[in-house]
């Protein structure tokens, strides 16, 4: 951070520029920082009585004494972040299909056919982005052959990546008696403003593989763990967060640990260009409202950050009012919703 005019620092800012975007440094009393001068840039909010306020991006106020200021200048307004990024349907499907791979799949034309032991529908459904090349009732009897010799229910995620055709393939599943369920919805943001959430180091554990605390936590590995977790570690770039009991209970409003060893927070991060992808995420009932939902997404933003990401999806289902709410804060939106259809009982 640059302050000097011929190698000299200089204050050049007044009372006159609040309300703009600043850089200051000042000089910390020696006996409260081993560091001589700490720098902070934000909005200057006020100056008055002798004390500037700062107002940093995310959300922090930072007071100093006008006696301690050594430096200060006005800087560029942060250009406007987007809400959300653009993407199209085909493109979120994709990207979520490679965060979260199935097990087994099989190409039936345009369709893909996925299969993991039964562990999320995600994992185990037909993606149909593009037509199959087969008439509709013999596509079917491929696909519920081709689920019942894995013991599973066939079923199809209806989102093909245009409004139109997801209307017609709806309609035809629904005219055979296919069910309707699990909707869902798919959410974007911009990437940098989640990881802004926290801008202090938060306790979250990152890892590639998720530990046996971590997988007890999720608790929906489902009757073959071994599928669960050939999914779980799926994908480009993969990054599982933990916020341990003990350090949860050390931050501002913790309380002791309730459930043993159990994380306080689980979540996961899928990283693929300039996707980052998130899901599982989990706080313990003892630990939420503590904000520590925020903290391991924000600490999973910031490794995707560093890997080149700029956006975020997760895919949640509509009935999930508590997720939605933290996501709402974080900034996600509704890109496109999407269901399944399952096949009729035999």
């Amino acid at each position: 951070m640059e302050f000097t005019t011929g190698g000299r620092l200089a204050v050049r800012i007044t009372a006159a520029d609040v309300g703009k975007r600043v850089s200051v440094r000042r000089l910390n009393d020696s006996g409260s920082s081993p560091e001589r001068f700490t720098d902070a840039v934000g909005v200057l909010t006020s100056w008055t009585g002798g004390v500037l306020r700062i107002t940093r991006r995310s959300g922090e106020i930072v007071e100093i004494e006008e006696g301690a200021l050594v430096a200060g200048k006005v800087i560029p307004a942060e250009p406007a972040r987007r809400r959300g990024p653009a993407a199209t349907r085909r493109e979120l499907q994709e990207i979520a299909a490679r965060g979260w791979p199935a097990r087994e799949t099989e190409r039936l034309g345009g369709w893909t056919l996925r299969a993991a032991g039964g562990f999320t529908a995600r994992a185990n459904s037909v993606l149909p982005l593009d037509d199959c090349g087969l008439p509709l009732d013999t596509a079917l009897e491929r696909v519920t052959d081709w689920y019942a010799a894995r013991g599973l229910p066939a079923r199809v995620q209806i989102t093909t990546g245009n409004p139109a055709a997801d209307e017609r393939l709806d309609a035809e599943l629904a005219g055979r008696g296919w069910t309707a369920e699990r909707h869902a919805l798919m959410r974007t943001a911009a990437l940098a403003p989640i990881a802004d959430r926290y801008a202090d180091e938060a306790p979250v554990v990152l890892s590639r593989e998720p530990d046996e605390a971590w997988l007890a936590a999720y608790g929906r590995t489902g009757a073959d763990p071994a599928d669960a977790l050939a999914v779980l570690t799926g994908g480009p770039s993969v990054w599982f967060a933990t916020v341990p009991q003990a350090a949860a209970s050390e931050e501002p409003g913790g309380t002791a640990p309730d459930a043993g060893d159990r994380p306080a927070a689980i979540a996961r991060c899928v990283i693929d260009g300039r996707w980052a992808g998130f899901a599982a995420l989990d706080v313990s009932p003892g630990r939420r409202r503590q904000g520590l939902g925020t903290q391991v997404m924000a600490a999973l933003a910031r490794q995707a950050l560093s890997e080149g990401a700029s956006a975020a999806y997760l895919q949640v289902e509509t009935d999930n009012d508590a997720a939605a709410g933290l996501y709402d804060e974080l900034g996600f939106t509704t890109h496109h919703a999407y269901h399944y259809r399952r096949e009729p009982l035999r």
